[in-house]
């Protein structure tokens, strides 16, 4: 009897130790499904830190109405203050200010602002995607001159720049602005007149040299990329677009759009972030 009792004591007690043991055991997927959620795989759940990169001719307030979509989402974006004083210069600030942020980056590059994203980007294993909106995707070795010529594209731009001098410039080296009458025709076309108009005043100039600076090793070799192709683009040839795209083998769309695709579409260039992001 006793020894009857003793047995069914122990199976109670370890019948008990069992549930607690199942029980802890259940407890913990959900810890472990949170840890894994919070990896960049399932980036909607731990969001990047988007990073917005402006070209030559503009400034970081043209991604206004893209840095608001953003942030009704949650995220943290910032517009980086490009210098627009060389591929190697800008690229070298940019790291930099990458090197102050944690977590992962996804870094977003228009028009000139793609060569810098091109090189700030390598050997930066925080940045998670590169997004090109109307940009150079540049190759090692590779120009701004020459690549406007890939796809055999051709662009007008060069045909229309006014040159300033800026100190230390010398006689080597200008301040390039658009020239404001064809402001609106070659950059923002599908912008409003009395918006183009405020581009054109408003616009802040690049060196002269940068579009003949060879380009260094690309991040988009190992890191990767998004591309939009701005079908109506008269400062980077659309064929030219295409080909970097190809080359980088981005996952790429195509909008019907001047070169200003952040300013006159920003939510198709929102929703490509977030296809880089993987919440799409």
């Amino acid at each position: 009897m006793n020894a009857q009792r003793f047995t069914q004591q122990n199976v109670c007690r370890l019948g008990l130790l069992y549930a607690l043991w199942a029980l802890m055991a259940v407890s913990a997927i959900p810890s472990q499904a949170v840890a894994a959620e919070d990896e960049w795989s399932t980036g909607c759940r731990r969001k990047p830190t988007i990073v917005l990169v402006h070209g030559a001719f503009a400034d970081a307030s043209g991604w206004a109405d893209v840095i608001k979509r953003l942030q009704k989402q949650g995220y943290t974006a910032y517009a980086f203050a490009n210098p627009l004083r060389s591929i190697s210069g800008d690229a070298e600030y940019l790291r930099y200010f990458l090197g102050t942020l944690t977590g992962p980056i996804v870094l977003v590059g228009h028009s000139y602002g793609g060569a810098i994203i091109t090189n700030a980007a390598t050997g930066n294993t925080n940045v998670k995607a590169l997004v090109y909106i109307a940009a150079y995707a540049l190759d090692e070795g590779e120009t701004i001159s020459e690549a406007n010529t890939l796809g055999g594209g051709h662009s007008e731009l060069s045909e229309h720049l006014i040159l300033r001098p800026f100190p230390g410039g010398g006689t080597s080296d200008a301040d390039a602005y658009i020239d404001p009458a064809f402001f609106q025709e070659l950059f923002a076309a599908d912008l409003r007149e009395k918006d183009a108009a405020v581009g054109a005043s408003s616009q802040r100039p690049a060196a002269a040299s940068v579009f003949n600076e060879p380009s260094g090793p690309p991040a988009w070799k190992v890191i990767p990329s998004w591309y939009m192709v701005a079908r109506d683009d008269n400062t980077i040839p659309p064929e030219a677009e295409r080909f970097m795209a190809r080359r980088a083998r981005a996952r790429t769309v195509e909008i019907r759009s001047s070169h200003v695709a952040m300013m006159s579409h920003p939510e198709a260039v929102t929703e490509l972030i977030f296809k880089a992001v993987g919440c799409r």
